[in-house]
């Protein structure tokens, strides 16, 4: 074969992959309007502003449905009211599928604001003092995120036998500075902080209250099953739209744009962590 010919046959050969690549780009013309379970807060706001217009280049139509409390979210999405919702967590989810006799599945892993620990009266880890009052989350999930945290920064420490994730103020082994712990509702914190030496916040109320995520004076170290997911029901885990969904919070589209809008509020899943996802 002559050089001419083997050009010509190897643009032939790209042009072929380049259609079939185009070609596999998936669209469910079948479910072509997809409805999620839409709150006020960051992770309803980053689908709108990141992910929405590439489906929306797709084909999609995308419409949201104003449910601000997760469990009326999830009790939608279960009874097939809505395809899918972006507000939780495994730990959650997990837990709502216990509790509720659910059937909801996670996709992919996505961008998480982190929770942290925040000033109160006191604005410097390093001013902690002898019986210092810290507010914490009062949910279970959160909660264990609170002492995790506290741990993280060296001033208690945890019953080693415990599952961190499911750990409570009674597994505290070592408190050196005799801290005192108020478990409240998350929502309430950032208004009576003041109250307290310091505050634990999780990254929804972060973003909720207009709190700068920079004057975090710690934040969490996210444990896998604390990172947000897309979560559908199960039946249509495998769906062409789901996983149109999912392949829109992976690509290159929503990476840069990730890039470009990250001031520091958000953690970014990393190739590490959507395999882990993958092999569940």
């Amino acid at each position: 074969m002559n050089r001419a010919l083997r050009h010509v046959t190897a643009i032939a050969a790209a042009l072929t992959l380049a259609f079939a690549a185009s070609s596999a780009t998936a669209f469910d013309k079948d479910h072509s309007t997809i409805t999620f379970s839409k709150s006020q807060g960051p992770y309803s706001e980053l689908f709108i502003s990141g992910v929405q217009p590439i489906l929306e280049k797709e084909g999609y139509t995308v419409k949201g449905v104003d449910l601000s409390d997760l469990l009326q979210a999830d009790l939608a999405l279960n009874d097939g009211e809505v395809d899918f919702n972006v507000e939780q967590h495994t730990a959650y989810m997990e837990n709502f599928n216990k509790s509720q006799d659910g059937h909801l599945a996670a996709l992919t892993p996505i961008p998480t604001v982190p929770a942290g620990i925040y000033p109160g009266a006191k604005n410097d880890l390093s001013k902690v003092a002898d019986g210092d009052m810290i507010a914490v989350p009062n949910d279970a999930s959160n909660t264990a995120r609170a002492y995790a945290i506290l741990q993280k920064i060296g001033w208690i420490k945890l019953d080693p036998k415990k599952d961190l994730s499911a750990v409570t103020q009674a597994d505290i082994v070592e408190n050196p500075h005799n801290l005192k712990f108020t478990e409240m509702k998350s929502l309430n914190i950032p208004s009576v902080a003041s109250d307290f030496a310091y505050i634990v916040i999780t990254g929804s109320i972060v973003y909720n209250a207009k709190i700068d995520p920079k004057t975090a004076l710690a934040t969490e170290t996210i444990l896998p099953h604390l990172l947000l997911q897309l979560v559908v029901n199960e039946k249509n885990k495998d769906s062409v739209w789901a996983k149109d969904i999912k392949d829109a919070y992976q690509s290159k589209e929503f990476k840069d744009y990730m890039d470009k809008n990250n001031t520091g509020l958000w953690y970014v899943p990393t190739a590490e962590d959507i395999k882990a996802t993958a092999a569940k």
